[in-house]
């Protein structure tokens, strides 16, 4: 009886390969297809369309989104996590929750391996490959892209021989969607000097398809969490499906990242996050309201630490459960709502209140306070500046010798 083996299932160029190659290889090929959002009743039925070409034994559809939002993204709304201060983690969030659900199922099913679509100049091939083995580390791990160095060319060749026909621009660019946004790679992405072309972007509007007309949203949030949309209460889940939606309507959300890789070199994507660039500037502006300066303060180095430790394949390291827990204290009174507008591809915050704002608290800034008088503010400057008053004297002193 041939072993069994769990594929990390997408659908796309690369796992539809694994599943081929497995295949041929003699296993047993179960596909595993996750969905951290980004896959619609008629995509999920591509996917498998494609599974039973590729000649899997069996096809499952597994819902990660909840998991996804409870296990991460909440927390990373929490630690208003950018990387290189414009990019959302799209991706390396989804690949700790598919690796898991991955693992259940090998483990579920007598699996003697897991498998994964990953090539060997990626951060991805890292994640998946640490978080398998943090969870089971009996399973064999297989990376056929990896280990044969295919390029995508030729892994179309490849299933073309055999009568699976994959669409051109899954050839031309490695494109990952998910609840957290989309990213974009391949082609002349990965040059600097080369803007993204208008073709390569599929989410968000193009300038010509873009509303005429501003739209504005409020968005609740609670303990640091949103939980309503126009005064509608929803989950995270959901509301985040909703400002994907909604702000990419208007174009909002597109980027570029370039950065430094697991692997040590230079990397460069182009993404696409208008739900997720929507919630973390809506929720910046609100901390800005309630928290206090040294929560602001460490919240900026903690947060971003926590976003490397995800980013970096670190999620099960216990330092990341330790960050999180900083992160989530700090959102207490992290609640209130924020107006924002989309428009032509930006976004802005037009208001915010909190029933814990601490703007105008007895005291309006430059203009009157009730907490002080004139003569104790003059006091004050004067005290503040006294270490500066001697400093500067030393100075002088030791430029006339």
């Amino acid at each position: 009886m041939p072993d069994r083996v769990t594929l990390a299932f997408s659908g796309g160029l690369d796992t539809t390969y694994c599943a081929v190659w497995l295949r041929e290889q003699g296993w047993l090929v179960d596909a595993l297809t996750v969905q951290t959002g980004g896959f619609d009743a008629d995509e999920l039925a591509l996917i498998e369309r494609r599974a039973r070409e590729a000649g899997v034994a069996t096809f499952q559809v597994v819902d990660g989104r909840q998991r996804l939002y409870d296990d991460i993204l909440r927390t990373l709304i929490a630690a208003n996590a950018l990387r290189g201060g414009v990019y959302p983690l799209c991706v390396s969030a989804e690949r700790v929750v598919q690796a898991a659900l991955v693992a259940a199922h090998a483990q579920q099913t007598g699996a003697a391996a897991v498998c994964h679509g990953s090539t060997g100049a990626g951060n991805d091939q890292i994640r998946f490959d640490v978080a398998l083995r943090a969870l089971a580390p009996q399973l064999r791990i297989l990376t056929p892209i990896r280990e044969l160095a295919l390029s995508r060319e030729a892994e179309t060749a490849y299933l073309a021989e055999r009568g699976v026909h994959i669409a051109p621009r899954t050839t031309r660019y490695s494109v990952n969607r998910g609840l957290w946004g989309v990213t974009i790679g391949g082609g002349e992405i990965h040059r600097s000097d080369v803007e993204i072309p208008e073709s390569a972007w599929c989410l968000t509007a193009s300038p010509d398809a873009r509303p005429a007309q501003p739209e504005e949203c409020t968005i609740a949030f609670d303990g640091g969490a949103p939980v309503s949309l126009d005064g509608r209460s929803a989950d995270g889940v959901a509301l985040i499906e909703e400002l994907n939606e909604r702000a990419a309507r208007h174009g909002f959300g597109r980027g570029v990242h370039v950065g430094d890789t697991i692997i040590g070199i230079k990397g460069r994507i182009a993404f696409e996050a208008p739900g997720p660039l929507t919630l973390i500037t809506a929720h910046r502006e609100l901390e800005k309201l309630v928290l206090s300066r040294g929560q602001s303060f460490w919240k900026g180095v903690l947060g971003e630490l926590y976003a490397a430790q995800v980013h970096e394949a670190r999620f099960f390291d216990p330092l990341t459960r330790d960050l999180a827990a900083f992160l989530h204290s700090t959102q207490q009174r992290v609640c209130g709502e924020v107006r924002v507008r989309w428009h032509q591809g930006t976004m802005q915050v037009a208001s915010v209140q909190s029933p814990y704002s601490a703007l105008g608290a007895s005291s309006t800034y430059g203009e009157a306070s009730q907490l002080w008088s004139g003569e104790e503010a003059a006091g004050f400057a004067k005290i503040y500046g006294v270490g500066d008053q001697l400093l500067t004297a030393i100075a002088r002193r030791q430029q006339v010798q």
